[in-house]
């Protein structure tokens, strides 16, 4: 059993995130802007206020975790650009403060920045609409800069192309830099499924200090 605090625990990947890690019997703080607004009830789970883009908030969140996920957003774009680098950095310098005694820090990543098979990245394909774009390479700034640490314990998580709530089947392949594709030629998970990944990395380490992706 881990104790787990997860950033953004009342979004779509967040709140699946805090369901998962409570089923296998971990123990969870779910960790918002506004506390009142989590649903989620569980006698594992303590609900508490905090605020990602503040070291010392981080810093006070993160003392005492064996793990902090962060499945923050930025709703739209320009939300994402404002949200989702800034964050990383926050994170960061929140665990640096803790210095050895800091959890590891797991990212809830983009797919932008993944490789298809023509090797191109995902962000290079034509008629992508400029807000998507902006959320992309919000994640693919992020993750530039995650890839600068080295004194901070770290896994970057990329989900498929497409990522949506729906069924958990536990099933998924994982990748490196490169998009996961299935036989039906497309790259999707279900945010259930991209749970299970998750918790799965945090139950067996395997990619630290590295970004990975999973899908179908």
């Amino acid at each position: 059993m881990s104790t787990i605090a997860v950033f953004g625990a009342n979004g779509t990947i967040g709140s699946r995130i805090v369901r998962e890690a409570l089923n296998r019997g971990h123990q969870v703080t779910a960790v918002v802007r506004d506390p009142a607004k989590v649903t989620e009830q569980h006698p594992a789970l303590t609900v508490t206020a905090g605020d990602v883009l503040d070291p010392a908030s981080v810093a006070k969140v993160a003392a005492g975790q064996d793990v902090l996920v962060s499945a923050v957003g930025g709703g739209d774009g320009p939300g994402h650009l404002a949200t989702i680098e800034p964050s990383a950095r926050s994170l960061v310098a929140g665990l640096r403060e803790l210095g050895a005694g800091a959890p590891r820090l797991i990212a809830v990543g983009g797919a932008g920045s993944l490789r298809t098979p023509d090797g191109k990245q995902v962000w290079d394909a034509e008629g992508l609409p400029d807000w998507l774009l902006q959320i992309m390479h919000a994640h693919g700034d992020a993750l530039d800069f995650y890839r600068t640490v080295d004194d901070v314990d770290w896994t970057n998580l990329s989900p498929a192309g497409l990522i949506a709530p729906g069924e958990r089947t536990g099933d998924y392949r994982t990748g490196g830099e490169e998009l996961v594709i299935g036989a039906d030629g497309e790259s999707r998970i279900s945010a259930e499924d991209y749970a299970v990944a998750l918790l799965d990395e945090i139950e067996r380490p395997a990619h630290r200090g590295h970004r990975f992706t999973c899908g179908y």
